[in-house]
């Protein structure tokens, strides 16, 4: 694949979740700045659990202070974004590989948690972008 344009990253119709390799980070993410969008790499290298999970979103992404570490709380803090006030979102769960191994269950919920928020943010016309880099795999 190549980095999508920045008028597609810019189309709420087009955005969504998208899975992509490991070597396509950097210009994905260059694409995503080019369009003006609010670009967030999640480093998950190596994370094994829910709890670091959570905890790794939430640094990354600058969550408040109230953030309930829990998937409701996940979802509730992705709907929102009113601290990263942005005319769109790009977000790349970076090497999910170690958490999908070793709590699989919370992998599925935490990849459905993500594309639910895109959905939201496409239905108020604004585009959210949730790349997924590493193995390739079925969505």
């Amino acid at each position: 694949m190549t980095a999508p344009s920045p008028a597609i990253l810019r189309d709420p119709a087009a955005a969504g979740l998208v899975r992509i390799g490991p070597g396509e980070v950097e210009a994905v993410l260059a694409a995503g700045a080019a369009a003006g969008l609010c670009c967030a790499r999640i480093e998950l290298a190596g994370c094994r659990s829910k709890p670091e999970f959570l905890a790794r979103v939430a640094d990354a992404l600058e969550f408040p202070w109230w953030f309930g570490q829990n998937w409701d709380a996940l979802a509730d803090c992705l709907g929102d974004l009113e601290w990263l006030p942005a005319e769109g979102y790009l977000l790349v769960l970076d090497d999910p590989a170690d958490l999908r191994r070793a709590a699989p269950d919370d992998y599925a919920v935490a990849v459905e948690v993500f594309s639910e928020a895109a959905r939201a943010w496409r239905e108020r016309n604004t585009p959210c972008w949730v790349f997924i880099s590493g193995e390739k795999e079925a969505t």
